[in-house]
């Protein structure tokens, strides 16, 4: 079993998004409620605040990060610390922005996800967002949309619909990012781990981060669960790839969606983790800004 490390030794409300910088040699993670993205470099934390909740950010070609706040997506430069707003997505005021990653076509796609707790309908959507800021709406009926992540060749794009525990697989047109021939590759149980954000191998193999098995899962091409890590820590969030390598497993995880009990078992909970695995897993492109 691989060993996983306690990384950043402090309690997330919502981590999330991790996203490995390589120019900078350092790790980037979100935490939503808090409206804040984290840094670490050579042991150094640094922080950047925003005016909403940060559900997922990019790096962009030009040095800068994109970044979802709230329903918005915005440009944001983090040597000044300001932001442009590039589109306004969702409009709808009880929705927010959640997963999003840059694709192999250069753009910005993020999904969104009713933000009412248990009072949830199915009302998110899957976008894309470019340079232009020109938003197309690529998926309707979302309760939490989740899991992006792209095959090495960027053939294929893996989505997730956490809610109703749902991984499925499009064709992926990365010239002109287009999305066809949607199939179901996995329902997940909750033992199993409720599906979240994702990562992706040079191998080709699907890592996905279980909310409700201490675990992140790894996936064959087919959908089915090839290898498993478990966390010393209830509720981890979503995986990335990092390091000189591209073999450490960087974790997140979230302290809000613990019980107190489990909080009390497992009280890393909250924290940032590292684990070195076996496969290198596959650069997140950057956007074309």
């Amino acid at each position: 079993m691989e060993k996983v490390e306690l990384l950043v030794d402090e309690r997330f409300e919502l981590g999330e998004s991790p996203v490995w910088d390589a120019a900078g040699n350092r790790l980037l993670w979100a935490d939503i409620p808090a409206c804040a993205i984290h840094g670490l470099e050579r042991g150094k934390r640094s922080s950047w605040r925003f005016d909403g909740p940060v559900g997922s950010f990019g790096l962009t070609r030009s040095g800068n990060w994109i970044v979802s706040v709230g329903r918005d997506v915005v440009i944001f430069n983090p040597a000044t610390g300001r932001s442009m707003r590039l589109a306004e997505v969702e409009r709808n005021p009880v929705t927010r922005l959640n997963d999003g990653k840059v694709g192999p076509d250069g753009a910005f796609w993020v999904g969104s996800m009713d933000d009412r707790g248990r009072n949830r309908e199915p009302i998110g959507a899957l976008y894309r967002v470019t340079a232009d800021g020109a938003v197309e709406r690529k998926l309707d009926g979302l309760l939490i949309s989740n899991g992006l992540a792209w095959s090495p060749d960027g053939g294929t794009m893996y989505h997730a619909d956490s809610w109703p525990l749902a991984l499925d697989a499009f064709d992926f047109d990365r010239s002109r990012g287009i999305i066809s021939n949607r199939r179901r590759l996995r329902t997940f149980t909750l033992e199993e781990g409720r599906p979240d954000g994702a990562a992706m191998d040079e191998d080709g193999f699907y890592w996905t981060a279980g909310v409700t098995a201490r675990c992140v899962n790894r996936l064959g091409p087919d959908g089915s669960i090839v290898g498993r890590i478990v966390l010393p820590a209830a509720s981890p969030t979503m995986p990335c790839f990092g390091g000189p390598d591209m073999r450490d497993l960087f974790v997140t995880s979230a302290a809000s969606l613990a019980t107190a009990e489990l909080k009390a078992c497992f009280p890393m909970t909250g924290g940032v983790f590292r684990s070195r695995v076996d496969v290198a897993g596959t650069p997140v492109p950057q956007f074309a800004d």
